[in-house]
């Protein structure tokens, strides 16, 4: 088979999707891409390669050299961070999706799966339950360069074929990696800083509700989309990819089961404004129907999953 690269592959997302790669397709013939961030010791029992995705170059080597049919982009700037470095943002986001794209058709490649984020969402978007197909408005400059990064996937198909694929990814919660820049960072930053200090204080207001997705989920979602017929994909942007939504008081209670002495308090910064403007619901019908998603967590038993873990990890039994 040709081989299949991950970017980003050492991210919140990628370093699991990489791991689940390997055990579906050989560890040999998935590779992760890394810049700065050395990867972990389980990582580099299969192969790494160091570039920047945005020298074009660099990237269509290792393509040309590895002999990749697919890739799986995973490379960007989250919605926190971004507004702190939006020049960046949208070089990394928007510039290294455009090489990928390229590279893709020039070398014929099978497939392309790049992420969305709920980002793309704003104010106007209806809040509840919000629609595949909606207002698309974003305020930050990470969703601006989802929404643009949507366009060129959509273009790329229909100007040249190719088939990539995309998901609207909501708030993604794992207990491998620690909080990455993101505005949902809080659903995984009160898992950590409890169990670690017995207090969290979340960045945002306890009726802030957003869609969320525990990562088993969310990596099961990806390969699933991406193992799907070609003629079962019938949108081309980004599908609506959801699972649970809850508030940060909701989340409060249910992590008090497990920790009833935790001091929790809630000091809202300028992370409150992003999340007011997403959504706090979506309908992800249309991925249910076209390629039989389903997700398998709930807000209980992702609690109790993210609480036994970092303990495991942390050896805290």
């Amino acid at each position: 088979m040709r081989k299949i690269l991950v970017t980003g592959s050492v991210g919140q997302i990628g370093s699991e999707l990489l791991i689940a790669l390997r055990k579906d397709y050989g560890n040999e013939n998935v590779i992760g891409v890394w810049n700065r961030t050395k990867p972990s010791e389980e990582l580099s029992n299969g192969p790494m390669v160091n570039i920047d995705v945005r020298d074009k170059d660099a990237l269509e080597k290792v393509i040309l050299e590895k002999d990749v049919g697919q890739i799986y982009h995973l490379v960007s700037i989250l919605s926190a961070t971004g507004e702190k470095k939006p020049n960046l943002a949208w070089e990394l986001n928007v510039g290294s999706l455009k090489n990928v794209l390229d590279l893709a058709v020039k070398h014929n490649l099978e497939r392309v799966f790049w992420p969305s984020s709920i980002a793309v969402f704003g104010p106007t978007t209806p809040k509840e339950n919000t629609p595949q197909r909606t207002v698309l408005e974003p305020t930050t400059i990470y969703g601006v360069t989802k929404l643009v990064g949507e366009g060129l996937c959509n273009y790329y198909f229909h100007k040249y074929g190719l088939d990539v694929r995309s998901l609207r990814y909501p708030g993604l919660i794992s207990w491998k990696t620690p909080p990455g820049g993101g505005t949902t960072d809080y659903a995984v930053a009160i898992f950590y800083e409890g169990l670690r200090k017995g207090e969290y204080a979340f960045f945002v207001s306890e009726e802030t509700r957003l869609p969320m997705m525990y990562m088993n989920d969310a990596i099961n979602g990806t390969i699933n989309l991406m193992k799907a017929k070609k003629e079962d994909i019938t949108i081309r942007t980004s599908y609506n990819h959801s699972a649970i939504s809850f508030s940060a008081k909701e989340l409060e209670l249910e992590v008090k089961k497990h920790l009833p002495d935790i001091k929790i308090s809630y000091i809202p910064d300028e992370r409150q404004k992003i999340a007011d403007s997403w959504p706090s619901s979506i309908d992800d019908s249309t991925a249910r129907k076209d390629w039989n998603w389903c997700h398998e967590y709930d807000l209980k038993k992702m609690t109790t999953e993210m609480i036994s873990n970092i303990k495991d990890k942390f050896d805290m039994k």
